[in-house]
């Protein structure tokens, strides 16, 4: 029967260019300050939104930056793959087996931004401040429960709490760090673990042995970053000929000389927004210039057909013919 292995992530390179783009990310939400609004009510809400927000956004760059998730998402099956390939439940575990591997790869910058700001326990203090049990406030027990919990929403403001409440003030800080952190070193320890067995399960089930492994990785990077290189250079050769066919000449070409002067009927094509225009079953125009540049190329090669018949060929509805 057929295996499921799903294929390694990309280049290095692009993995590199990634992790530096959430890592940017993540120092832009490190570099705020943190502003508890001490107030009831207000505290749980910026709190947890301090807390929960960055996490989301990372999670949702961290999808956006894998071109695997592009891939599944754009993918399209091959007709021959269909022919070969017939097993829909195949296709929906292998769908299940990349989607765990973005989702495993997008988790690792919100969790590290869980896990330290709770280590830090800032946040997780302004969030629970009145929210601790009544034992732990050493005041006056006449006070109402709206009173007192005003009282501990100012906690984290320590401007904001009388002298006489300095010494439950900072048991309670104490709690809610304590709290705080022992949650976050289980968060890491439960990630971990959770990694670890991730990865021992997939080398169970894998078909290939661990230095066959290697080599799929070691062929997908090369393949990708030979395909990366082709790609480039095959976009600028054919875009070069666009240009050529507009201008006369390319950049970086030596002993230019004759240029072409475009006219405004062709200045105005090639002005404007771009959309990706479908020519046939098969192709599509890039750019307006590269539609133009078609558009030019079928022309002259109608002109230079020795009998035009250019209501089928050309489309331009002419009816009579031309001696070459």
């Amino acid at each position: 029967g057929e295996q499921i292995a799903p294929e390694p992530d990309l280049t290095l390179k692009h993995e590199q260019n990634r992790d530096s783009k959430l890592c940017e990310t993540y120092g832009i939400f490190s570099g705020f300050i943190l502003i508890c609004p001490c107030h009831v009510g207000q505290n749980l809400i910026y709190g947890l939104a301090f807390l929960g927000v960055p996490a989301l956004i990372l999670l949702v760059v961290g999808y956006a930056l894998n071109n695997q998730t592009w891939r599944l998402v754009t993918g399209k099956s091959s007709p021959f793959q269909d022919e070969t390939t017939p097993n829909r439940l195949l296709q929906c575990k292998l769908i299940c087996f990349v989607l765990c591997s973005i989702t495993g790869r997008a988790l690792v910058a919100p969790v590290t931004w869980l896990a330290v700001t709770l280590i830090n326990g800032s946040y997780y203090v302004c969030a629970m401040s009145e929210y601790v049990s009544v034992h732990y406030y050493g005041a006056n027990p006449n006070v109402t429960a709206s009173e007192r919990q005003r009282i501990l929403a100012e906690f984290p403001c320590s401007q904001l709490v009388p002298p006489e409440l300095t010494r439950a003030r900072d048991e309670v800080i104490l709690l809610l760090r304590y709290q705080s952190q022992v949650a976050g070193w289980l968060l890491i320890a439960v990630v971990v673990i959770t990694v670890f067995l991730s990865y021992c399960l997939a080398s169970c089930f894998s078909p290939l042995s661990f230095l066959h492994f290697r080599y799929w990785s070691s062929y997908v990077h090369n393949e990708q970053a030979l395909f990366d290189e082709a790609t480039d250079q095959h976009s600028r050769l054919y875009a070069m000929q666009h240009v050529r066919k507009f201008f006369g000449f390319v950049p970086g070409s030596e002993n230019v000389k004759e240029i072409r002067i475009p006219s405004l009927r062709e200045w105005q094509a090639i002005s404007g927004l771009a959309f990706l225009k479908r020519v046939d079953e098969e192709h599509y125009d890039y750019s307006l210039l590269h539609d133009w540049a078609l558009k030019e190329t079928s022309f002259s090669t109608c002109l230079q057909m020795p009998f035009l018949m250019v209501s089928d060929s050309c489309g331009m509805g002419w009816s009579t013919s031309r001696l070459g």
